[in-house]
């Protein structure tokens, strides 16, 4: 397989399949805060995409539309499935290849060993801190023209650093359990 970048869904099943080993369940919203703090940490250290396409500003942070689209059938459940691919011509569904790279592989899981705990109104109170790139966009989508709210990767590499937040007892948003774009 290449070196990157990687088909989103590609890094989510690994990261369902890091979760598995560590008895973690992952719903949609939190799979998507997970790719997301993935791509960007990946991103910032290497100068190089994790994963193809792009991120957009949603109601609780950011969301791959592909990756999100791929997983959106088990709603507010834990995902207990991977994503496939389809041939265009034959609408033969196929397994994705999975990253066999062990730096990707030692990524995601130092990604769900650090975050993958995280309950999914945690993941979107640290996606949604002040200044960071989901802010960034959802705020310039308040004032001026963004563009399908998409976070571009030069945002997330100047504006990864301003995700900190203050660990309190309850998140700010709650405990969200679906995701929606914002209007």
């Amino acid at each position: 397989m290449t070196d990157g970048p990687y088909d989103p869904r590609a890094i989510a099943n690994l990261m369902l399949e890091e979760a598995d080993r560590s008895g973690i369940s992952v719903t949609n919203l939190a799979l998507q805060k997970l790719l997301y703090f993935a791509h960007a940490i990946f991103l910032v250290e290497t100068k190089r995409p994790l994963v193809s396409g792009y991120f957009e500003a949603w109601r609780y942070g950011p969301v791959h539309p592909a990756a999100y689209s791929a997983f959106k059938m088990a709603g507010s459940s834990p995902i207990d499935f991977r994503a496939t691919s389809q041939d265009v011509l034959t609408g033969e569904r196929f397994a994705l290849e999975v990253p066999d790279a062990l730096s990707v592989r030692r990524h995601i899981a130092r990604i769900m060993s650090s975050y993958g705990q995280l309950s999914p109104g945690r993941l979107v109170d640290i996606s949604h801190a002040k200044g960071a790139p989901w802010h960034f966009i959802a705020d310039k989508g308040r004032t001026s023209v963004a563009l399908g709210l998409r976070i571009p990767d030069d945002v997330i590499v100047n504006r990864f650093k301003f995700h900190k937040i203050s660990v309190g007892e309850s998140t700010v948003a709650g405990e969200p359990d679906e995701d929606t774009p914002l209007t």
